[in-house]
């Protein structure tokens, strides 16, 4: 292994790793919202609601993702929606992580005893009201493991838009390849940079998740 080449690439692949970032922030918050507004779909009493989440869902989460990605990008040019690469990645990280989100949301939607809701509307809250202020606390508390651990596959996940482009983590990591030819170094440190990175934000969704679990049960 060569040092130098590990000098050499480390500001290169670091940059890149910045890009891996933003690609699963991004990725996340929309997957959070579509997610959530998903469940609620799939748990309410509109039948149309309830079928296009849950076809929505069962394909997100019934295809593999890197097919989705080649469909996003290379498959709608051909109805005339034509997007960029990172608009691409995004998009398809963002719809695969929401579908897994919705059923997460919907699972600890449901494990909230029925009688709650009930109460809550006896004692005059609207739906709406009683979801928001009694249910969905609860929900959350419930789901943040799960949410945490969608993040943490997203930032993984990231690594399959190199195909279409994007210059993240590992399509840098190839373009290094293809200058130095020494794609054990590169890979090896390509990987280190992902170990770090995966370590990083389970510690701090880890310590996340405690500090809001003990928020809500105060509140």
């Amino acid at each position: 292994m060569d040092i130098s080449i590990i000098i050499e690439s480390l500001p290169t692949l670091l940059n890149a790793t910045l890009m891996t970032i933003l690609l699963a922030i991004v990725s996340i918050l929309i997957a959070l919202v579509l997610g959530f507004f998903t469940a609620l779909a799939r748990l309410s009493k509109i039948k149309i609601l309830k079928v296009i989440a849950s076809i929505y869902v069962s394909i997100f989460r019934g295809t593999p993702l890197l097919v989705q990605i080649f469909v996003i990008y290379y498959g709608l040019p051909q109805i005339n929606i034509e997007l960029d690469p990172i608009p691409s990645g995004v998009l398809a990280l963002s719809l695969n992580a929401g579908a897994y989100l919705c059923e997460s949301f919907r699972s600890a939607i449901m494990s909230v005893d029925k009688g709650q809701m009930e109460a809550s509307v006896s004692l005059g809250m609207t739906y709406g009201q009683a979801l928001r202020r009694i249910i969905l606390p609860q929900s959350i508390r419930i789901a943040i493991p799960t949410l945490s651990n969608t993040f943490i596959v997203l930032i993984k996940d990231t690594s399959l838009v190199s195909v279409i482009t994007v210059t993240e983590l590992l399509q840098m990591s190839s373009l290094l390849i293809a200058k130095t030819f020494e794609p054990l170094t590169i890979y090896l440190l390509a990987a280190a940079l992902y170990w770090i990175l995966i370590t990083f934000f389970t510690i701090l969704l880890d310590k996340m998740e405690k500090k809001t679990s003990k928020h809500l049960v105060q509140s």
